[in-house]
C-alpha cells in the first residue's frame, strides 16, 4: 500500500498562487498513476491532474489546463501542485491519490490510495 501525506494548503487571494505537495512511501508505484482531486463543501470530488508517475506524461481537467502544474521529484517520492491564477471557484479541499492503474485515469474509483486532504481557499 501507497502512504500519502499532503500539505500545503492555504488561504491565497483571487490571482495568486500556491504550491501543493504529496509525500509518497511505501511499496513500489514506478509503475502506478498519481493525481489530485479536489471537493468543495456540496460538491462531488472532482478530478484536477494526474500523471504517470515512472513515464511522466500528464493529464489535466479542463478547468484547471494552463494555471495548475503537476510535478514530481522521484528521487524523493514527491508528487507538487503548482497552482497560479487561482479562482474563488478553486476552494475546495485537494487530495492527492494513487492507482495501480498504469494509464492517467480521472476516476477516483480507479484509485487505491488516498491522502488525508488538505484545504485551500481562495478569497476574492
Amino acid at each position: 500500500q501507497v502512504q500519502l501525506v499532503e500539505a500545503g494548503g492555504g488561504l491565497v487571494q483571487a490571482g495568486g498562487s500556491l504550491r501543493l505537495s504529496c509525500a509518497a512511501s511505501g511499496r513500489s508505484f514506478t509503475s502506478w498513476t498519481m493525481g489530485w482531486f479536489r471537493q468543495a463543501q456540496g460538491k462531488e470530488r472532482e478530478f484536477v491532474v494526474a500523471i504517470n508517475w515512472g513515464v511522466g506524461n500528464t493529464n489535466h481537467a479542463d478547468s484547471v489546463k494552463g494555471r495548475f502544474t503537476l510535478s514530481r521529484n522521484t528521487a524523493k517520492n514527491m508528487l507538487y501542485l503548482e497552482m497560479n491564477s487561482l479562482k474563488v471557484e478553486d476552494t475546495a479541499v485537494y487530495s492527492c491519490a494513487a492507482s495501480r492503474l498504469g494509464v492517467l485515469t480521472t476516476g477516483p474509483h480507479n484509485y487505491d490510495s488516498w491522502g488525508q486532504g488538505t484545504q485551500v481557499t481562495v478569497s476574492s
